[in-house]
């Protein structure tokens, strides 16, 4: 069974002595309290649950997989139970305003967190992850009344989000989106259509689903000018901020993966189903960015994350298995063999995986440093600064991070077959 030990010293060295991210926030309002000791005792609290509750559930989670029935999606046995504990210990909400029962800390304590947890159980991940996304639109987009009816219950944990973007002829191209939204005399909106590919859209982890969806209402433009975001929840809260109503949206189905089996990928239909408009109309992508720029970021911690594990898991296969004598002479005599590791192309396969895991390590977290600064430099002009570096290395996080992620998994794997 594959293990994991999270790189906590990889991480204090960067944050600490790479990038010195101990004085660079604590000199930021609101982060004066950030200690080298306070965040180097997150990262051991956070490693403690993420190697020991969630990593377990890995293979468990690929054999037996979400279960589907009667339009409910069951998830794999002990997903709750870790579930529960990671909102407990409050692992969702660290980054997050106080105002809404954040803990107000740096987004980059969780970007080093984030790399735990992927390594850990990347189909676990997917849940928490797709939320805090969700989290980060609604309060940059939404009306005081969205943001203090369902932010905190989401800050919290209890309640969940997703991102409903594609449709079956919409996926990179979301201006062919047909999903409808009615205006209703209330002031909310009928929502009508088919959403696919959506993470999270149906489980049994938290007492509601908030999912956020992208469609057009009656006569607005053609193309991605045409489309508005909608808060759409699963139940309607009652006047106690409570799930009652069933909303009409259902899930039809949930896709059969070669992979992340744990995590529920639906098909969720909406049948006239009531939704609260974020942001203006048609200005519904403009609002959405903010979740999927966050969700770019994750996908490239995916890749570091899952490259990280695969390059432990190796180098241990390495030390272990006996193959053949060295080139230049054995490097073992008393045993029968040399071990892997002694090999050429063993070591270059490592240590081409292990460059580029320490590489995507140090950009991700000076990237989250820069979230930081974005958010809380006293100064505008290095808030802006700040703000693009990050709006133009995101998309190079996503795509470098998630395709050579990709490829150091693929040389891990190949040091199994000797």
């Amino acid at each position: 069974m594959p293990s994991y030990r999270a790189p906590i010293r990889d991480l204090q060295f960067v944050y600490h002595e790479l990038l010195n991210a101990d004085q660079t926030l604590a000199s930021l309002p609101g982060f004066e309290e950030t200690t080298a000791d306070l965040v180097d005792a997150i990262l051991e609290e956070g490693a403690k649950l993420f190697e020991q509750k969630i990593q377990p559930l890995n293979q468990l989670g690929d054999k037996q997989g979400c279960r589907f029935e009667a339009g409910e999606v069951t998830t794999p046995d002990g997903f709750k139970e870790a579930y529960n504990a990671y909102i407990e210990g409050g692992w969702g909400s660290l980054a997050v305003d106080p105002e809404w029962g954040g803990q107000g800390l740096p987004e980059t304590i969780s970007f080093m967190l984030e790399e735990m947890l992927t390594s850990a159980n990347v189909s676990f991940s997917l849940y928490p992850g797709l939320t805090r996304g969700a989290i980060s639109a609604i309060n940059s987009h939404a009306d005081d009344e969205l943001k203090a009816r369902y932010l905190p219950k989401m800050v919290e944990g209890v309640w969940s989000g997703t991102m409903c973007l594609t449709e079956s002829q919409a996926g990179t191209d979301l201006g062919l989106v047909r999903t409808k939204a009615e205006p209703r005399p209330d002031g909310s909106y009928g929502i009508t259509g088919t959403k696919i590919f959506i993470t999270g859209g149906e489980q049994d982890l938290t007492e509601n689903i908030i999912h956020l969806v992208l469609a057009r209402l009656p006569g607005s433009p053609e193309g991605v000018k045409g489309i508005s975001l909608f808060l759409v929840p699963k139940f309607l809260p009652d006047d106690d901020n409570e799930p009652a109503q069933r909303n009409h949206v259902s899930c039809g189905a949930i896709e059969q993966k070669m992979g992340i089996k744990g995590s529920s990928t639906c098909v969720l239909n909406f049948d006239n189903a009531q939704g609260f408009l974020i942001g203006l109309e048609h200005r519904g992508l403009a609002c959405m960015f903010t979740m999927m720029n966050a969700e770019r970021l994750a996908i490239g911690i995916q890749g570091l994350g899952l490259g990280e594990v695969a390059y432990q898991n190796a180098v241990a296969y390495a030390r272990d298995r006996l193959q053949s004598r060295a080139a230049g002479g054995s490097a073992a005599p008393q045993l029968s063999a040399d071990p892997l590791l002694v090999h050429p192309d063993i070591r270059r396969m490592l240590l081409t995986t292990r460059a580029y895991n320490e590489g995507a390590r140090a950009v991700a977290v000076w990237t989250a440093v820069n979230i930081d600064l974005s958010h809380r430099h006293p100064d505008a002009a290095k808030r802006a600064e700040a703000d693009d570096l990050v709006s133009l290395i995101t998309p190079v996080i996503k795509a470098f991070f998630s395709d050579y992620g990709y490829e150091t998994t693929t040389l891990c794997q190949q040091v199994f077959g000797g």
